[in-house]
């Protein structure tokens, strides 16, 4: 048994010989504070997921470690997925002030909690 709970989620290099688990965080290097950007967070980028009643990504949440925030992390969005109908690829509009790492994280029904992340650059606002 697990001592703490950030011991059952699997990072990257955990995937060997598995289906496509961790969540891939797409977003721009760098961004201007306050402005609007896409992020997409997706399951299975390079060899799908199955997506049946039995084995499915559930759920895909999204988070925010922003630098130098003495209590992190932020949470951001969580996407509920119905299995066989809803696929795990989503996509939203975020705004951070500061520099910050966007983490995701997906649910298989089948092999457990997984992790991924993306750096972010924020440069400060123009006047």
């Amino acid at each position: 048994m697990a001592e703490r709970f950030g011991e059952l989620i699997r990072p990257p290099e955990a995937e060997e010989g598995r289906e496509k688990h961790v969540p891939v965080v797409e977003a721009p290097a760098r961004v201007r504070a306050g402005e609007e950007f896409e992020v997409r967070v997706a399951v299975g980028t390079e060899v799908p997921h199955p997506n049946t009643v039995e084995h499915h990504i559930k759920w895909i949440q999204v988070f925010v470690e922003e630098e130098g925030r003495p209590y992190n992390p932020i949470h951001v969005a969580t996407f509920d997925l119905g299995p066989s109908y809803g696929e795990p690829k989503v996509s939203f509009r975020l705004k951070l002030k500061k520099s910050s790492k966007i983490w995701a994280l997906s649910y298989c029904n089948l092999h457990g909690l997984w992790e991924g992340s993306r750096r972010v650059e924020v440069e400060e606002a123009s006047p």
